[in-house]
């Protein structure tokens, strides 16, 4: 028998070695304990993939917080625009010039009349000869009778004299009126000043001309038995339709003139002086701090990181849920084996 069995495993090797691969896939097969198992699995991948995650959150969160601010700042930065539409601000610029355009300065002396007039230099104004007697009139001047533009009924008249022009030399205008005799308690003789006398001169309707600047412009007064001293200056203001508009400024000093005539007098004299102030014309105009092509060019600076941030947090969010189906893909394959 022992022979015959001799023989009958030389004649079939390849069965005892299937048979010899069988026990060694069924040993390989063994389930093993639960530790054994957890010390051959390894723990760095999972680390790895677990901070991964961990990070992908925190970034996800800041860009959606990112995305917050810059939501808020396109809110504030179209508040900030229409508040600034709602309330432009002043701007002031000064202009040099060596000439103005000579301004018209347009009395109303009622019962006074003009003795003399004359232009000096260098702010230089030479003593009286004949306080109270006519003299010379060496100023250009124009009378003009007109209704009055609030009442339409009263007849006003007006003694119009061309203005200081040379700031340079310091031009002023003196001028010397006398009145007799007044029913009032205080003498006083009223003025206005326009822009341009040369305006008033080529005029075809003067009158017209002098209710519209009396309509537009403020009026003045100096006082008898003084020396006013009258600084202009000049300011342009430019609407919002375009047009300009312009006024005066004025700085008024009065001195007292101490009447040096033999005979005590009951008659009053009024002396003004007329210059400008400085070579500087102001110029005011609204202007609108905000700029549209700023904010257009934040808003899409903004939009833009809106979209590149939504942008990135929709491949992170694709990226965790890839990441987290191949873990539970291992896992179960993970586990189908062990099974």
């Amino acid at each position: 028998q022992l022979s015959e069995d001799v023989e009958r495993v030389s004649e079939n090797p390849t069965d005892e070695r299937e048979g010899e691969m069988e026990v060694h896939e069924d040993s390989s097969s063994v389930i093993l304990p639960d530790g054994e198992l957890g010390t051959t699995t390894p723990s760095l991948p999972f680390s790895k993939t677990c901070l991964k995650n961990v990070f992908s959150v925190i970034l996800l969160f800041m860009y959606l917080l990112l995305m917050a601010v810059a939501v808020f700042l396109v809110y504030q930065t179209i508040s900030d625009f229409r508040e600034k539409l709602k309330h432009p601000v002043m701007s002031v610029t000064y202009k040099e010039v060596s000439l103005y355009d000579a301004p018209g300065i347009a009395f109303y002396p009622g019962k006074a009349r003009l003795l003399s007039c004359k232009h000096h230099y260098y702010d230089h104004i030479p003593p009286l000869i004949n306080p109270g007697q006519p003299g010379d009139i060496e100023c250009t001047t124009q009378r003009i009778n007109y209704t009055d533009p609030f009442t339409n009924q009263t007849m006003k008249y007006a003694l119009v004299v061309q203005g200081p022009r040379d700031v340079k030399k310091k031009e002023l205008v003196f001028l010397q009126f006398h009145l007799n005799e007044t029913d009032q308690d205080f003498s006083a003789i009223d003025y206005l000043l326009f822009s341009s006398f040369q305006e008033f001169v080529n005029s075809p309707e003067k009158p017209k001309f002098m209710k519209d600047c009396e309509s537009s412009y403020s009026s003045w007064k100096f006082s008898g038995g003084f020396r006013t001293w009258v600084k202009m200056s000049l300011v342009k203001t430019k609407e919002e339709d375009g047009s300009e508009t312009v006024e005066f400024k004025q700085e008024t000093s009065v001195v007292n003139y101490i009447d040096q005539r033999t005979k005590p007098r009951s008659d009053q004299l009024f002396f003004v002086v007329f210059e400008w102030k400085d070579p500087f014309i102001q110029t005011v105009q609204d202007i609108i701090t905000a700029n549209p092509w700023n904010m257009i060019a934040l808003l899409c600076g903004i939009f833009l990181a809106l979209f590149k941030a939504a942008d990135f947090a929709k491949l992170s969010v694709k990226w965790m849920i890839k990441i987290r189906k191949r873990h539970l893909k291992r896992s179960r394959q993970a586990m189908n084996h062990i099974s």
